[in-house]
């Protein structure tokens, strides 16, 4: 299949390139106009978070979008006049905005802290979450206002659209600033590895099309299938490391077939024939690995594997399509913009004999088997270990921002004077007659529970809503929100005192809701569903492998590989965001726990990006002993004939995965370290000294296949790559050619 596409992409050059074009601008377009709908919090989060969303969504209410007022004094009392007109002020000034309804002064709620120096004001911001999001500046405005005039004091604020409103901006410039900088880093990465700039610019200019078609595609369907800001950021860093990849491989192929004396159609039969394959199955690969993640059931999780899946199947199709004909369009133009500084550091035979590094590692481990397989296993075992006490857990905004922050350091100052849970839990309450003495005596009965309980405390806030038959309780838990203490808090309130109070009234649903809900909701969900994804990805890549090289040992061997590369970054994702070792080299600090999504998206997309190199790989050294070399002789060339290309895609992936390591945003901090470590392993020590070792250990039982499978489909190379012709040159044109048949051409292209 990958080389038909090649060879028509080849003949109708202008069709491809123009279609592709067409695709991409009626993609974007599309998407542009239909707009981007965006998961809800009715299916963001599984279990009773979920249903308690779905409750309140049904009543038409609206979750209101709440902000706290902390004034704070080294000095006088909030008894004092002083104090007190500051206080005032606040309430004031937020009322003459307009924007927020529901203030309350510390006065009339009792918010004072135990010594007296600091009170809260709480009120509400109008308008939905979006509607209050923009809402909100001009209240921050106004207390800032308030802070201006009092330096002596502590005026600042802190609530849920204050936030929401600081991690947006972020998100965005967060997601800008990582575009700027992977983009220019793949072309310089890239342009050190082909020392020629038109070359370089091919890869990316086709991965950012393809990123841009699939953001549109994706917006056009996410009527059926809601989107997210995660999904654009996952699309983003998956689309450029791939597309650039694919292309990447492709186009050194067909160099170096043009540099072994083939003539520029035959060399783009062969780089069809060969990378093209490679290509089109590590994409399936990665297709089917993120594919895993809608076994989860979790809609955020749903979101960016389909985001993945679109920008994968767009970046293959480029790489198939438009790319041959670029390079037929282009011949030897595409070695147009030499850098002769560049030019003179690469030796000229560094493309298939790997290079003096590559070279030195090689000749050791060939020699050496079983110390080399010994040794670097030991390596990646030792740097796996510390996953044995990963914790996950959803974290809270405060965790998610780094140190020094402003909305951190706000949030530490109520924290310090008001402790507790930063955010009640909310028991949802859906029944026949909300007024009815019975639900009424129910809920008195769950607030008197709840403070007796020694796990909750004050203050107790009941809504309700007749209308609709609603009530909410808030009922903040102890500890942090989301360690020991406050989980073990929540299941008190769900397994004993909700059944014991309101739900004994029939006909009455009672949900408990809120952030440590939705983090223990979220970690059960994922702890669930975590052995069925593992399995279908492990299972399918494996029958993926098995049919596409015919060999039970390659098969076996790509699954333990990825799965040890997969370990070893789970180790140090552990080790550096858990426990803090070296996390102040990112600018960071140990926070106690992995985000809860990283573990799952990590694996599923590993396993399909470690397929890049795997599949690139053994082609090669397939294609060696289909030419009749003995299987470590195939091994050899094989690795050395990859080395360079395997070392400059992965610097690029590498390169781009680290930028995420860069962001403000830990959840991206920990997927991009993630990623970058995984990736860095795989390509030095499972592709440089593992695979070569083992392969080597399995001699010709690297390619054993039992009858028994004779039945499977055969994805197999075929007949190979057909020998150079030399006395053609780098620049020979090709003479014309008659048509032939179906079955002839086939042959030829050893499909």
């Amino acid at each position: 299949m990958a080389a038909a596409m090649g060879a028509w992409s080849a003949r109708h050059r202008k069709t491809a390139v123009f279609g592709w074009l067409l695709f991409v601008v009626l993609a974007a377009y599309l998407g542009g106009v239909h707009g981007s709908t965006k998961v809800e919090d009715s299916e963001a989060m599984p279990g009773q978070v979920s249903r308690a969303a779905r409750i309140i969504d049904e009543a038409g209410l609206k979750s209101p979008s709440t902000e706290t007022v902390l004034v704070q004094s080294t000095g006088p009392t909030a008894d004092a006049p002083a104090f007190r007109a500051v206080v005032e002020q606040v309430v004031k000034a937020v009322d003459g905005t307009g924007r927020a309804t529901d203030i309350r002064s510390p006065y009339d709620t009792g918010a004072i802290s135990g010594d007296g120096r600091s009170a809260l004001v709480q009120l509400t911001v109008k308008g939905d979450h979006d509607e209050a999001v923009e809402n909100v500046t001009a209240v921050v405005d106004a207390v800032a206002a308030v802070q201006k005039q009092h330096p002596d004091l502590t005026v600042v604020e802190l609530g849920d659209a204050s936030s929401g409103k600081w991690m947006d901006e972020q998100f965005a410039d967060d997601f800008a600033r990582a575009e700027w900088t992977a983009v220019p880093l793949a072309l310089g990465i890239l342009l050190v590895a082909f020392g020629a700039l038109v070359a370089a610019v091919l890869p990316v200019v086709l991965a950012l099309t393809a990123f841009v078609a699939a953001g549109g595609l994706v917006a056009l369907s996410s009527g059926f299938l809601h989107t997210s800001n995660s999904a654009s950021s996952v699309m983003l860093l998956v689309g450029l490391a791939v597309g650039v990849d694919y292309c990447l491989f492709y186009l050194r192929r067909e160099r170096e077939e043009r540099a072994a004396g083939r003539g520029p159609e035959d060399s783009l039969r062969v780089a069809a024939a060969t990378s093209g394959r490679a290509v089109l199955v590590s994409g399936v690969t990665v297709v089917i690995a993120m594919a895993g993640m809608f076994l989860t059931g979790i809609a955020e999780f749903e979101a960016m594997a389909y985001a993945t899946i679109v920008v994968v199947v767009t970046a293959v199709l480029g790489s198939l399509t438009v790319l041959p004909a670029l390079l037929s369009m282009l011949g030897d133009k595409v070695d147009k913009g030499r850098v002769p500084f560049l030019g003179r550091l690469r030796r000229p035979d560094a493309a298939t004999t790997g290079g003096r590094f590559w070279n030195a590692v090689l000749t050791p481990v060939l020699r050496r088997p079983l110390a080399a397989t010994v040794l670097s296993g030991a390596v990646l075992i030792g740097l796996a270990a510390p996953m044995l006490t990963m914790h996950t857990a959803n974290l809270t905004f405060q965790q998610q921002l780094p140190r020094g922050n402003e909305l951190v350091a706000v949030s530490q100052k109520i924290e310090a004077a008001f402790p507790g849970s930063p955010a009640p839990a909310s028991v949802v309450i859906k029944a026949a007659d909300i007024d009815s003495p019975a639900m009424t005596a129910a809920i008195a009965e769950l607030r008197t529970r709840a403070l007796a309980s020694g796990q909750m405390h004050g203050p107790v806030e009941v809504s309700v809503h007749p209308e609709q038959n609603v009530a909410t309780v808030d009922i903040p838990l102890n500890g942090s929100g989301n360690d020991a203490v406050s989980n073990a808090a929540l299941r008190t309130l769900r397994e004993q005192l909700v059944p014991a109070t309101v739900l004994k009234v029939p006909g009455t649903e009672a949900p408990v809701t809120g952030r440590t809900a939705g983090s223990y909701d979220f970690n059960a969900k994922m702890t669930g569903s975590m052995p069925l994804v593992f399995g279908f990805v492990v299972a399918f890549a494996f029958l993926l492998m098995l049919t596409s090289f015919r060999s039970l040992a390659v098969a076996g061997t790509a699954v333990v590989l990825n799965l040890l590369s997969v370990g070893a970054a789970y180790g140090v994702l552990t080790l550096v965001f858990q426990h803090g070792v070296g996390a102040s080299l990112l600018g960071t600090e140990g926070v106690g726990a992995v985000e809860s999504w990283v573990p799952l998206f990590l694996f599923v997309i590993l396993f399909g990006l470690s397929m890049d190199y795997h599949v690139f790989v053994v082609s090669r050294i397939k294609e060696g002993r289909d030419r009749g070399l003995p299987t470590r002789a195939a091994i050899a060339d094989g690795i050395r004939s990859t080395a360079g290309v395997v070392t400059s895609a992965a610097v690029i992936m590498v390169a781009v995965f680290a930028v995420f390591g860069t962001l403000s945003m830990q959840a991206m901090k920990q997927m991009g370290v993630g990623l970058a470590v995984a990736v860095l392993i795989d390509a030095t020590i499972i592709r440089g000294v593992l695979l070569p070792s083992v392969m080597t250990l399995l001699g010709e039982r690297n390619w054993y296949l039992p009858r028994w499978l004779g039945w499977l489909p055969d994805l197999s190379h075929g007949e190979g790559v057909p020998p150079a012709d030399t006395t053609a040159g780098a620049g020979a044109v090709p003479a014309p050619r008659s048509p032939e048949p179906p079955r002839a051409r086939h042959r030829r292209i050893g499909v």
